[in-house]
């Protein structure tokens, strides 16, 4: 099942059907639930001119391919912003929650441009792809190209955190076309926990919470790439939280991205 019927299925009934090919380890890709999270809320807000501002998605528990239930609830339709939820449920549980706002852009008098350098990293062809190895990486990455521009791979036992790059879905799984904002969630979501260079061994690291601010609307193809870098803050406890950056390739801040993850290494 192509990612449009996905979409298509979420604008026209409750239930749908999650297709296989997108595990990674024993759930489904948490960009891929947070995709059809914001996809929707999109169809609940049912406005073009209100664009995305923030949310905050909660991975509640284990999601499995097979058939799932949207719920969308509007807290507060004002006449600038709207607040909602959508919940993600499977067996009679919640399995997943996305709290949004969307809103209209408005004239301001206050302008602030304090944003975090772009990193110059080599173009994508100009670097080594990340091969993807059925059996030995999560089922989910063979939807995507990700090219390491900075930084350790997974797994490398490097004493620091953190890496950057580019990514984009891999054009052997997905036909170029417009790209959603649903599909935009999965690209982001793409790149492991910015701990995960300091494993020296393979062990589980699961995404509790992560806040999406969406600064610049997307007008992109699914095919295109998009540049990542990630900063660990902290990371004690079996707990880590993260913030990132995503830049289209000609250097537009498009999220800032916030993540806390939990370490089981």
């Amino acid at each position: 099942m192509s990612l449009l019927s996905l979409y298509q299925q979420i604008e026209q009934q409750e239930w749908i059907d999650i297709p296989a090919g997108w595990l990674q380890g024993r759930t489904i890709f948490g960009g891929l639930v947070a995709g059809l999270l914001v996809q929707k809320a999109i169809c609940a807000v049912n406005d073009p001119k209100k664009q995305l501002l923030s949310c905050n998605v909660t991975f509640v528990g284990p999601v499995q391919h097979g058939q799932a239930k949207l719920t969308a609830e509007i807290l507060r339709e004002g006449k600038s912003v709207t607040s909602l939820e959508v919940r993600l449920w499977q067996d009679d549980e919640v399995q997943s929650i996305l709290v949004a706002s969307f809103g209209l852009r408005r004239e301001s008098r206050i302008i602030v441009n304090h944003q975090p350098q772009v990193p110059d990293y080599p173009l994508p062809d100009q670097l080594e792809k990340m091969v993807y190895l059925e059996g030995l990486m999560p089922e989910c990455l063979q939807q995507f190209e990700l090219c390491w521009a900075e930084g350790s791979y997974p797994m490398a036992g490097s004493k620091v955190p953190d890496f950057g790059g580019w990514s984009r879905f891999s054009p052997l799984q997905h036909s170029n076309r417009e790209m959603y904002l649903a599909d935009l969630f999965g690209l982001m979501d793409v790149w492991p926990p910015g701990v995960l260079p300091m494993f020296k061994t393979p062990a589980p690291a699961s995404s509790l919470t992560w806040h999406i601010t969406y600064l610049d609307p997307i007008a992109n193809q699914i095919q295109d790439w998009f540049k990542y870098k990630v900063v660990t803050q902290v990371a004690e406890h079996g707990y880590s939280t993260e913030y990132a950056y995503v830049w289209d390739s000609q250097n537009r801040l498009i999220a800032v991205l916030r993540q806390t993850v939990a370490v089981f290494a």
